[in-house]
């Protein structure tokens, strides 16, 4: 497995200007979580256009379809219309782990993740952040153990946060 560099990813992203939010738990990491993080989760906004550009930004990346047993991942041919009709891909890269999810659980549309979603600046990149108040509803309606196991810690963030006002 690759050393896992974030920066990079989303360096490679803003380079290609895909349009997306960055949501799970770097999201979570960058308001201050705690727990580690060892992928780079986002949601894309759906247009052709704007696919397209992450198809070329996949392609820079070298992504491939994670596949346990095979740290490199299998490579998969794309374009924006095959990645329209793909809901969730789990990918290698140099770079470390990409999940992208067109549809995540608890906020599924993009303008509805978009809305909340802060501008902040990592590494030198703008990266639109998902509000933490939306990370918490889709850790909620994922449902799964890893979810569950961080949810208080999310939801203390998340009330800390906002008792000083941030």
């Amino acid at each position: 497995m690759s050393e896992f560099k974030p920066e990079e990813i989303l360096r490679i992203l803003a380079e290609h200007e895909v349009r997306y939010v960055l949501i799970g738990g770097l999201a979570a990491t960058l308001y201050g979580m705690a727990a580690p993080t060892f992928d780079v989760d986002i949601t894309p906004e759906m247009s052709l256009e704007n696919l397209s550009r992450l198809s070329a930004a996949l392609k820079a990346l070298d992504a491939r379809i994670r596949v346990d047993g095979i740290p490199e991942g299998l490579p998969f041919s794309h374009d924006a219309a095959s990645l329209r009709d793909m809901s969730t891909l789990n990918l290698a890269t140099g770079y470390g782990p990409l999940d992208i999810a067109s549809q995540p659980a608890g906020v599924s549309r993009f303008d509805d993740w978009d809305a909340d979603a802060a501008e902040i600046v990592v590494s030198g990149v703008h990266v639109r952040l998902a509000s933490l108040e939306d990370i918490v509803k889709s850790k909620e309606a994922a449902g799964r153990d890893k979810d569950k196991a961080q949810l208080p810690l999310l939801r203390a963030l998340l009330e800390r946060l906002r008792r000083s006002g941030s």
